[in-house]
C-alpha cells in the first residue's frame, strides 16, 4: 500500500535520521495511512479509499458524496 491519501493528497516527507555520533541518514517520514470503506448512497456500492487520519475526518465533516467529487475533480479513480 502507497503511503498516499486519496483525499487531500498527503505524501510521504524526507529527511535525516541524525544518530548520536551526529551521523545522517536518509529517512522517509510516512502520513499515518488507513485503508477505509464508504458506503456510497448516489452509486449504491461501497467504495474503499486510502485515507490520512486527516482525510478521515475531513470525510465525518463534509460527507463521502462531496469527498468522493473532491476526489474525481483532481482526477482520482473511485
Amino acid at each position: 500500500m502507497s503511503a498516499h491519501c486519496q483525499l487531500t493528497g498527503r505524501k510521504p516527507g524526507f529527511g535525516n535520521a541524525i544518530s548520536h555520533s551526529h551521523r545522517r541518514t536518509k529517512r522517509r517520514f510516512n502520513p499515518n495511512v488507513q485503508r477505509k470503506r464508504y458506503w456510497l448512497p448516489s452509486e449504491g456500492r461501497h467504495v474503499r479509499l486510502t485515507l490520512s487520519t486527516k482525510g478521515i475526518r475531513t470525510i465525518d465533516t463534509i460527507g463521502i458524496e462531496r469527498a468522493v467529487a473532491r476526489i474525481r475533480d483532481r482526477g482520482g479513480k473511485v
